[in-house]
């Protein structure tokens, strides 16, 4: 079983329309809506590669049992969401049928009390002795701790579970220091938390900084990874064209799964990679198709070394 944490949930509200034009009325061509937040795409994702996942994280008012009402219908997810008197956020993708570029719309998300914070620290102490591996992801919600993260990458740790952490800004900075085995920024993210924008230096410096490994997503230009076994890194066989909503996500699951599997570190990034490039180009946000998924792992390209150490 494998635990993805997501604090600050989502209702994720997808509209198509033709043409997006600023200071114009639209007519969309079509909506589709489902449960969001980083660490729930993650989840959505491993199920459908057939691991057993349990989701946990913050829930609450109308919004929030939509979210729970649809993930019933994930089939090998396991709902451990923890109630806040506050409303689950929504966000909102505006697909332009016409150049698929996608623009993003996201609230804040409900502010979260002391008390409902300490809640869910036990509930997800409670559960972490009982999975083989744990995601930390995405933003944090009003009133939870910065430093958040690192609590719960000490938790994890002490239970000899490793972990997983995907967010940004000072909830990863204090995240890193924690020790987590694997971190997964994208460019902008590692540029912030290293002050350097070339990717290599900065998978190193992030290293240095306390995360035994670094996977980089450098969009079109696939993944860099700094690992205590080697530096690699992987790319499509192609640019690929869509919408990016979730492909973080998916490469997050591709790694997490490939981990509990004990797969080398190339075989890891080559389905981080598929599994992105698949997500890119699939109609829904956050969704992919198997069959592109299978061609692209065929002739996703892995280059690199070894470390000697």
């Amino acid at each position: 079983m494998i635990l993805t944490v997501t604090l600050n949930t989502a209702l994720d509200i997808t509209y198509r329309v033709r043409s997006l034009r600023p200071h114009t009325s639209h007519r969309v061509t079509e909506v589709v809506e489902r449960p969001g937040g980083k660490g729930l795409n993650v989840a959505r994702v491993l199920a459908a590669l057939g691991h057993e996942v349990t989701v946990t994280g913050f829930t609450g008012g109308a919004t929030g049992r939509t979210v729970q009402a649809q993930l019933t219908a994930v089939p090998g997810l396991v709902d451990a969401l923890v109630p806040v008197t506050g409303a689950t956020r929504r966000t909102i993708a505006v697909v332009d049928e016409r150049s698929g570029d996608t623009t993003q719309l996201n609230e804040p998300g409900p502010t979260v009390t002391a008390a409902e914070w300490s809640a869910f620290q036990e509930a997800y102490e409670d559960l972490v002795p009982s999975v083989s591996a744990v995601a930390l992801c995405g933003s944090l919600p009003p009133g939870v701790p910065v430093g958040a993260y690192a609590a719960l990458i000490r938790a994890a740790k002490a239970a000899g579970v490793p972990v997983l952490l995907d967010t940004s800004g000072e909830a990863l900075r204090r995240g890193v220091a924690a020790r987590p085995d694997i971190v997964k920024p994208n460019a902008d993210e590692l540029a912030e938390l290293t002050g350097s924008h070339d990717p290599l230096r900065a998978t190193q410096d992030a290293r240095r900084r306390g995360a035994r490994a670094v996977v980089a997503s450098l969009g079109r230009s696939g993944l860099l990874a700094a690992t205590p076994e080697g530096r690699w890194r992987a790319t499509p066989p192609a640019p690929v064209h869509g919408n990016p909503t979730g492909a973080g996500d998916a490469a997050v699951a591709g790694l997490l799964s490939a981990l509990v599997e004990n797969l080398p570190w190339p075989d890891r990034l080559t389905r981080a990679t598929a599994l992105s490039a698949a997500t890119v180009t699939a109609r829904t946000a956050g969704d992919f198709d198997h069959a592109t998924y299978e061609d692209l792992l065929a002739r996703v390209t892995v280059t690199g070394e070894v470390s000697a150490a």
